[in-house]
């Protein structure tokens, strides 16, 4: 019996040191024997950590940016001072750009007629590192819901998101997360006020307008689908917070992806080919393609598209009513235009509703974060 039993230890003791680094373990509840390396599973343990570290700061990142919204469509100035740390100078210029963008929030709304009813964050951390003791930086993707309804039509709602990517900086003060400095791709900092207009005399003709029932065709349908589906950080996709199509190179490195995802969209419906002087291809692409101001005269002088109206907001917005999904809205700047959206939709009064990148948007009312009194709007027919 001695020796059986001696032999057996022998044994394990053998396989133990031809294994090396590798440990024999049973699982008794599932009846399965396994092995494992004790250094990769050192590294599945980190990569866990990682992840559950980033999933909990997701969590902290939603209710900060739901608590700032609830701030913004409150306009309430002291729930939103509450969230920085105003002793510092970042801290201070993030809470005073927060300022400006939920007065900008209201103006445009009091001048659209509508309310909010609500916004919602939906967070993505991509990296986090602890820069120093309780201070962490952390860049992330936020998809941001807005829901609204206008004012004579208070039990319909219209809805858009737009995608930002932030960096930020948070920490941890009287037992609640503050923001100490942030930057984010804000889709309204080109635009943060609305005194030029008369915006009594807009809103009562915004309001008076009826629901437009759209009748579009199968290459309509195909871009509106994949305008939606590929908005970057805006997509409709459920299970998804960021998403373009892999097929085409992202050009915000080179100066901005608008035009190019314009161009996709228009593609990708089926009906326009590409040529010589409107092309994409292995990452290389024409400036037809991928420049906003040759995107425009492209579709001018191509003859695939012709002018609506253009001028300030007060000279087109009811003409933009002429909008249908495809078509393009231009935005100039200092005499060229410097970014093209395309309308994919209308809300509950027939308003014009665009989805593109830079900042990535889907569903947006046409002229929201584009209110500036130099900017001049090209409302742009395209023939599908």
């Amino acid at each position: 019996m001695y020796d059986s039993f001696l032999k057996l230890l022998i044994l394990c003791s053998l396989i133990l040191i031809l294994a090396g680094t590798n440990v024999y373990a049973y699982e008794n509840n599932k009846g399965v024997g396994y092995i494992y390396n004790i250094e990769e599973n050192n590294q599945e343990n980190e990569q866990k950590k990682d992840l559950d570290i980033s999933k909990q700061y997701e969590m902290y990142l939603k209710n900060l940016f739901d608590y700032r919204n609830k701030a913004l469509m409150e306009h309430d100035e002291d729930i939103l001072k509450g969230i920085y740390d105003t002793d510092i100078k970042f801290g201070l210029w993030a809470y005073e750009h927060e300022i400006k963008k939920m007065q900008y929030l209201k103006n445009w709304s009091d001048k659209q007629g509508v309310e909010f009813d609500n916004i919602d964050a939906k967070v993505k951390v991509n990296k986090i590192r602890e820069r120093e003791e309780n201070l962490y930086g952390i860049i992330c993707t936020v998809c941001t819901n807005y829901k609204y309804h206008y004012e004579n039509q208070p039990s319909v709602q219209n809805e858009f998101q737009i995608g930002t990517q932030h960096y930020l900086h948070v920490r941890e003060k009287d037992d609640k997360y503050i923001i100490t400095k942030e930057w984010y791709s804000d889709p309204f900092a080109d635009s943060l006020n609305l005194e030029h207009i008369d915006s009594k005399e807009i809103k009562n003709f915004i309001i008076s307008q009826s629901a437009i029932q759209l009748n579009l065709n199968d290459t309509q349908k195909k871009a509106i689908d994949y305008a939606h589906k590929y908005c970057g950080a805006a997509t409709n996709e459920p299970d998804k917070i960021y998403l373009i199509n892999p097929n085409y190179k992202d050009f915000n490195s080179d100066g901005g992806d608008c035009a190019n995802f314009a161009s996709q969209i228009m593609f990708e419906s089926g009906l326009f080919s590409k040529n010589t002087t409107w092309n994409y291809e292995n990452g290389q692409a024409t400036k037809a393609w991928v420049n906003a101001q040759g995107f425009k005269n492209y579709l001018i002088y191509s003859g695939r598209g012709s002018y609506i109206a253009k001028g300030s907001y007060e000279d087109v917005y009811k003409e933009a009513y002429k909008l249908r999904p495809g078509d393009i809205v231009g935005y100039e700047k200092n005499g060229r235009i410097t970014h093209v959206s395309t309308v994919t939709g209308l809300d509950s009064k027939g308003y014009p509703l665009v989805t593109c990148h830079n900042t990535d948007r889907l569903l947006v009312p046409w002229d929201l974060g584009w209110s500036d009194k130099s900017i001049r709007f090209h409302i742009i027919k395209v023939y599908y």
